[in-house]
């Protein structure tokens, strides 16, 4: 794995390579939608009933790492962060930014363009957080053999999960894009969730 990275010139960060593959998230049983994304799925029907088999985690290579962090810091740059009260004049709205957006919508444009560049979507998953200060937030999780990895638009740099310092709460099901499931820590979920 090593050598397939200094050969595309694009490393793997070393923790990942010296640690091997990471403990990826272990999650329970199906769990309530956000109610973002369930109004989303209203919008977008499309987007919301694939049913995928999940083939196991991406392979990652240094040209795949690459792609990621680049996309994760395009998307970061290009849309001007701004909530969602402020753009629709109501609160939990998940859409495609337009020049500007939530975390959600940075979330939405990140996994479009790496789905669109052939990664599965059983492993790009929409992943709903609790920060530090205990606001919620949502991210990407791109599933790999290296570990879960997360795309925020917080930072730039893309984080193994369990570097993030979030607490992990639910995650798009790896098996169909409507569905959710929990994330094993123990925890409770976000309020504004559908039941």
């Amino acid at each position: 794995m090593l050598s397939a990275a200094l050969v595309s010139g694009l490393a793997l960060p070393a923790a990942v390579i010296a640690a091997g593959a990471a403990e990826p998230m272990t999650t329970g049983g199906l769990t309530s939608q956000p109610i973002g994304h369930y109004e989303f799925c209203k919008a977008n029907p499309g987007e919301c009933d694939i049913s995928m088999a999940d083939a196991g985690p991406l392979r990652i290579t240094g040209g795949l790492w690459a792609q990621i962090t680049r996309i994760n810091r395009t998307v970061n740059r290009s849309v001007k962060p701004m909530n969602d009260f402020d753009i629709y004049g109501k609160d939990e709205v998940w859409a495609y930014p337009n020049g500007v957006g939530d975390c959600e919508d940075y979330v939405l444009e990140k996994r479009r363009q790496l789905a669109a560049r052939g990664i599965s979507l059983s492993d790009l998953l929409i992943t709903v957080v609790r920060k530090p200060d205990g606001e919620g937030h949502a991210v990407l999780t791109v599933r790999t053999d290296k570990g879960d990895f997360i795309l925020d638009n917080l930072t730039d740099k893309v984080k193994l999960w369990g570097d993030t310092g979030y607490r992990f709460l639910k995650r798009q099901s790896s098996e169909h894009t409507g569905r959710w499931v929990s994330i094993r820590e123990g925890q409770t979920t976000l309020v504004g969730s559908v039941e």
